[in-house]
């Protein structure tokens, strides 16, 4: 179970100011490059695109740790910061500048305790791990749990369309796009370990498989491809 921090309660105003201060922190880190920022030649990798993941990836969280009896305040904070430095270092680095950001937020932004500060410091810090989940705080694989899911379902299909139109794809590849999305839930889904979590994903995979199954049916040129099921048969 995660750690309960009773005495830290984040107001709805102070999220709010934090959700501002991530969004334009994100556009600072466009704009501050010549280039145009790290990525942004990818146009769901802009500013605008991190921050609608961040904000998913909050949504989420929230849902699964309050199922899940996780201290939500530490989870939707670290979800809120967990990509603040994305766009402007290394992807193998984002996430501990991302903790030192929000360590440098949090502690001349309010009265926060220095618990409830190194809980969300380390979920940000940590949301890259790529080991055994349950070896980590239930916060923090929360976090990681909801970051997996927003490349799942509608959300993942949608950006891969998108990919397929900026490599002037046509519809063709539709389904084979699609069967992209499938593997990366299927992948999610092995990786996650919370009920809440698993619930979320199966419903998403399941949305994915129908949408293929209809490109597969629609497009006279596509060959339908046996989609990846869950282990041990079809769900």
């Amino acid at each position: 179970m995660g750690v309960e921090i009773r005495e830290s309660p984040v107001s709805a105003e102070a999220f709010a100011e934090m959700e501002a201060f991530v969004h334009d922190y994100l556009a600072a880190s466009v704009e501050s490059e010549d280039d145009g920022g790290r990525m942004r030649w990818y146009p769901w990798h802009s500013a605008e695109y991190r921050f609608n993941h961040i904000l998913n990836v909050v949504e989420l969280s929230e849902e699964i740790a309050e199922a899940e009896g996780a201290n939500v305040d530490v989870t939707r904070v670290a979800a809120l910061f967990h990509d603040i430095a994305k766009l402007e270092v290394d992807q193998d680095l984002h996430a501990e500048e991302g903790a030192r950001v929000t360590r440098e937020y949090l502690t001349s932004h309010g009265d926060y305790p220095a618990s409830f500060v190194d809980e969300v410091c380390a979920a940000v810090r940590d949301h890259s791990y790529q080991g055994e989940l349950t070896d980590l705080p239930l916060e923090t694989q929360c976090l990681i749990e909801a970051d997996l899911l927003d490349k799942v379902g509608a959300n993942g299909t949608a950006l891969m369309l998108l990919r397929m139109g900026y490599e002037s794809r046509t519809h063709i590849d539709a389904a084979e796009m699609v069967g992209r999305v499938l593997e990366r839930g299927v992948d999610a889904r092995d990786r996650v370990r919370s009920d809440t979590a698993e619930s979320i994903c199966h419903r998403r995979l399941k949305r994915v498989r129908w949408f293929k199954e209809w490109l597969e049916a629609e497009v006279a040129d596509v060959e339908p491809e046996e989609a990846p099921g869950p282990p041990g048969g079809s769900d």
